[in-house]
């Protein structure tokens, strides 16, 4: 019987390879074609160079001779840092404006589900339904139906977040938390499970230590696997997001990808594998993270 299934087992996986791995060779193909009759990476090229897409830096002489300043504009996507009386201004592009509303994701994610998701393990384990049937909301609700329930929501008093750009941005920012928050629940649960937290719990508080001490200094270190992988999931997550930035009219990696598609051939193709390569590089993170199990391990003194 093995001998007979065998082949049938190498058929089913030969084609899920074709039809995984094919596609992708042939937008990899298409985006090194923008030369005539030559293989080059000129759509690559035209990308990086883009100012739109990772951003401007200039450089110019501060008047008033400041040692050393930062100056930051909220919302206008630009920052300043003034450094021996030279002034660097930098403007942030599509990518770099993604790149650091993820890390900013990442953070509110880490300090809103880690102490929740602690909490129901160590004390509330019949809530734990509740928060699972929560966290499978964002893939039941349609991304755009979330968008137009945010915009009505707070483009009104008492909580009116679309008035500037930088409330739209702390808008968008939430946005990002609820539609992440699965992976980034279940990395962060998983871990939760791999470790015996009461006891964890217990010999920190003999210890002395307060509930603040015991979260920071001795959960976070041992769930430092599941949350480097949430972390990194969610990265990847808000980088390729579309519908929410496109509706809140910000300029994100996702809405330049798709305007860029309008107007050119080869540049799209070629960010659609550096968006590619970007997940990959996230995945393989997680595998070289989470490479084998940790002892837990406590840092309280």
């Amino acid at each position: 019987m093995n001998r007979i299934a065998s082949p049938w087992a190498w058929l089913w996986v030969v084609l899920g390879l074709l039809y995984f791995f094919l596609p992708i060779y042939g937008t990899l193909d298409f985006s090194l074609r923008a030369k005539k009759d030559q293989i080059s990476f000129l759509a690559y090229e035209n990308v990086l160079k883009d100012a739109k897409f990772l951003g401007t830096l200039k450089t110019r002489v501060d008047k008033e001779g400041k040692a050393f300043d930062i100056a930051i504009t909220p919302g206008k996507l630009k920052f300043s840092v003034t450094l021996s009386g030279t002034i660097y201004e930098f403007t942030l592009g599509a990518f770099t404006f993604s790149a650091i509303l993820g890390v900013v994701t990442i953070f509110f994610s880490f300090l809103l589900i880690v102490p929740t998701a602690y909490w129901v393990q160590l004390k509330l384990r019949w809530l734990r339904p509740v928060l699972e049937f929560i966290t499978l909301m964002p893939f039941i609700i349609p991304v755009v139906v979330l968008t137009f329930g945010l915009i009505r929501t707070f483009s009104r008093p008492p909580f009116v977040l679309t008035a500037t750009e930088s409330t739209t941005d702390i808008l968008l920012i939430a946005g990002y938390i609820v539609i992440t928050f699965p992976y980034m629940y279940r990395a962060v649960d998983t871990g939760l499970r791999s470790i015996d937290v009461a006891t964890l719990t217990e010999a920190a508080q003999s210890l002395g230590a307060g509930w603040f001490t015991i979260l920071f200094r001795v959960i976070f270190p041992n769930l430092r696997g599941a949350l480097i992988s949430g972390a990194l999931i969610t990265f990847a997550t808000v980088i390729g997001e579309l519908i929410l930035a496109s509706f809140l009219a910000r300029p994100t990696f996702g809405p330049y990808m798709a305007g860029l598609g309008e107007s050119k051939a080869y540049e799209p193709a070629a960010l659609a594998m550096i968006s590619y390569a970007l997940t990959w590089a996230c995945l393989g993170f997680i595998q070289f993270f989470n490479r084998g199990r940790q002892e837990p391990i406590a840092t309280v003194k």
